[in-house]
């Protein structure tokens, strides 16, 4: 299998760099444009780092009307245009082509309104997402999609993939945590979707927004849904001989009716890469771990908790640790949230990001390592085990073309049979370029030509994020 591909570079726009790049500074202040080749270098790929492109140039506009002019002057000149939050999306999403702009939102980051009574906020698109929760933490608030990027992730970023994180088991993603946007569309017209309200009347276009990957506006605002933080909460570690036993358990947890705020799965690789970078304490004579988090009062969490590990004994649960202070809790945490730079330590690697019914864990399980042991490489799962986000982490060398080959195509037999037993291609990461010639095997020719239909109501010449998501192949389609 060859590697991903780019569509061919348009020679005329490139050729106009200078004109365009004038045009560009007529619009914006200087610190909000980056020309020259050693800053571009910072813009050239994301968390997908395998594949890098340089782009004319970077436009880092601090408000909503720069953003707006940059639009409108990119769609009449037929500039290509690739928003980007913090770039750290690993499937690709946010890399440049050669012939776009980059227009990046991170200087647009203030809390706007934090409004209790109503029990959201309104914050420039640019914050990241734990900048939000410390915005209202003192007072008893939170915001409750916590991907593991949540240090350095903005919201724009969130909104683009729908992320979710450890604890979207119980709150939800982030269309469940969005009430509004400020979208700039490629004309540069400035829409409101949405708002404060619970409800908004008319067509759910918010639900369309979330998740579009930056390929139907630039996202400048947000109003978010904020939650009154829980009396208590506690996390237990569960530890199992095997990937199965611990699989099956989480099915069972879920069969059951209860609902933690969490259920996370470390098998034996990811715990050891844990372990050795944040020293939580993790057992290592075992060959899965859970991480179970429940919250409410402390009467309600003895009694989820009992339940759990009674559950927990029926699938041959080996180690059972409650956490007894704040700080365990914190460093049980630490070592699932460090899981990806812990792993980077050691090795290049590839995350998939297939979501299974969770019923379906053990097997997908089992079949991971068969597929990556085939290929004669490792495998570190780590991943949402409560909503079946499955986060293999292929590990190979990145200087090595043959094992890079290698890893992508056992990624991508790995989300062929997330597919294949009920699941999806992606549950938080989004598409990008990562998976944007598997969207064959998720959809039909009329599913996907129904998806660039409407993605041509709002960027009818594909100028926004081009070649993501959908098959190049399969661009005739938008006109069918």
């Amino acid at each position: 299998m060859s590697a991903i591909a780019f569509p061919p570079v348009d020679a005329a726009i490139v050729a106009r760099r200078p004109e365009i790049i004038a045009g560009l500074a007529k619009l914006v202040e200087p610190a909000g444009l980056i020309t020259s080749e050693a800053e571009l270098r910072a813009y050239e790929t994301d968390g997908l780092t395998a594949y890098r492109r340089m782009p004319l140039a970077v436009v880092l506009p601090a408000t909503t009307e720069e953003v707006s002019r940059v639009m409108a002057f990119c769609h009449a000149n037929g500039v290509k245009v690739v928003p980007r939050g913090a770039g750290t999306s690993l499937a690709g999403g946010a890399i440049a082509h050669e012939d776009a702009i980059i227009i990046g939102i991170s200087r647009m980051s203030r809390v706007i309104e934090i409004d209790y009574p109503n029990r959201c906020m309104r914050v420039e698109a640019g914050i990241t997402n734990l900048a939000i929760t410390a915005a209202v933490s003192p007072d008893g608030f939170f915001y409750a999609p916590d991907p593991s990027s949540q240090l350095a992730c903005t919201i724009a970023g969130n909104i683009g993939m729908n992320s979710g994180g450890a604890h979207c088991l119980k709150y939800g993603v982030t269309t469940n945590n969005l009430l509004g946007v400020k979208l700039v569309l490629i004309d540069g017209t400035v829409v409101e979707i949405g708002g404060g309200a619970l409800d908004s009347a008319g067509l759910d276009l918010l639900g369309l927004i979330v998740g579009s990957e930056g390929q139907l506006g630039v996202v400048t605002e947000a109003t978010v849904r904020i939650i009154r933080t829980p009396e208590a909460v506690q996390p237990v570690l569960f530890g199992f001989d095997t990937s199965e036993d611990a699989g099956r358990c989480v099915a069972a947890i879920i069969e059951s009716g209860i609902i933690p705020v969490a259920i996370e799965f470390m098998d034996k690789p990811a715990i050891e890469i844990c372990e050795a970078y944040a020293k939580a304490g993790y057992p290592l004579d075992v060959g899965a771990l859970l991480i179970v988090e429940v919250e409410g009062l402390p009467t309600d969490i003895a009694a989820q908790l009992a339940k759990i590990v009674e559950i927990a004994r029926l699938h041959d649960v080996r180690v059972v640790r409650e956490s007894q202070s704040a700080m365990e809790a914190a460093l049980i945490w630490k070592g699932r949230k460090s899981a990806f730079g812990a792993t980077g330590r050691i090795a290049d690697y590839i995350c998939m990001d297939g979501t299974v019914p969770t019923s379906q864990l053990s097997y997908v399980l089992k079949r991971t390592g068969e597929i990556v042991e085939s290929y004669g490489l490792r495998v570190a799962n780590v991943f949402h085990a409560g909503d079946g986000n499955m986060h293999p982490l292929i590990m190979y060398d990145i200087n090595d073309p043959d094992e890079q080959r290698k890893a992508e195509d056992a990624g991508n037999d790995i989300l062929r049979l997330c597919v294949e037993v009920g699941g999806c291609l992606t549950g938080e990461h989004g598409v990008g370029i990562e998976k944007r010639d598997l969207m064959h095997h998720q959809f039909s020719e009329a599913d996907l030509a129904q998806q660039m239909r409407i993605r041509a109501v709002f960027d009818r010449g594909w100028l926004l994020n081009p070649a993501k998501v959908f098959p190049l192949e399969s661009r005739h389609l938008e006109t069918v």
